[in-house]
């Protein structure tokens, strides 16, 4: 990666590093700092298509990919490592990476893989890049932000085995956060965003009664989609946040209870 400490990169920009950059959520946060001129490091275990695609379609904006498999521990230190060295440094760190375990082969896998695929990228993962990314900007002294990704229902619970890992490893990850942010302040501001239902390639897919008790579900009656929640993002990334800290945001247009 040496060769990328030449990169130019914009004077009013910041160097983001946003993991899981191809999935619906990841691709809209990704394509929201492109569009703001920040200099991306974008990750993608799989499907790099659309992160090409991106770099292509901003040529003026330095982007940088990477396809770490963050269930290995030592691609999760490697990825950090790069991502550090192009940029001299990063100022942000988002995390949406994650294991998809409600379409394709993975769906049919048994509940016990699927917690620990869930537990390596969506908790393991999130915890150790986060920590690596927040230690290295203490020693600088530097100021920064880390984005990690939960989910709304965390707060109440659902039943159904997909609802119980997922509330298992996204509440790990929205007290990992809570705790960070509590050690890591003032300089880097620590968040968590909860996304409620989102009409990635599951919603899109999603049987009738669904789709259904999703639009019933918010009170905004409709899905969200992966914009929404980059705009969240790209909210909580900004100086309009500068006094939000340790913040869980659900971002599903309300709960109807």
């Amino acid at each position: 990666m040496n060769e990328n400490l030449s990169i130019t990169f914009p004077a009013c920009g910041r160097k983001v590093l946003i993991t899981g950059a191809s999935g619906g959520i990841g691709r809209a946060i990704a394509r929201r700092f492109a569009e703001n001129g920040d200099a991306l490091f974008l990750h993608s275990f799989r499907n790099q298509e659309f992160l090409t695609e991106l770099r292509e379609e901003f040529p003026d904006t330095t982007i940088q990919i990477s396809s770490r498999d963050l269930r290995d521990i030592k691609e999760q230190d490697a990825l950090i490592s790069e991502a550090w060295e192009w940029g001299n440094g990063l100022d942000i760190l988002i995390q949406t990476a994650g294991v998809d375990i409600l379409t394709g082969p993975r769906r049919e896998w048994s509940y016990e893989e699927k917690l620990n695929a869930l537990w390596q990228v969506d908790v393991q993962a999130t915890i150790r890049l986060a920590r690596a990314f927040s230690e290295r900007l203490m020693k600088k002294s530097a100021s920064g932000i880390v984005l990690m990704t939960g989910w709304n229902a965390v707060s109440w619970g659902m039943a159904g085995d997909s609802a119980e890992l997922f509330a298992a490893v996204k509440g790990a990850v929205t007290a990992f956060a809570r705790c960070l942010a509590q050690k890591t302040g003032p300089n880097i501001r620590v968040h968590c965003i909860a996304p409620g239902w989102i009409q990635t390639l599951w919603g899109q897919n999603a049987p009738t009664a669904w789709q259904e008790h999703a639009r019933k579900d918010s009170l905004l009656e409709r899905w969200g989609t992966p914009e929404d929640i980059a705009n969240a993002v790209f909210f909580l990334c900004s100086p309009e946040a500068a006094f939000l800290n340790g913040l869980t945001l659900p971002v599903d247009g309300g709960k109807r209870f």
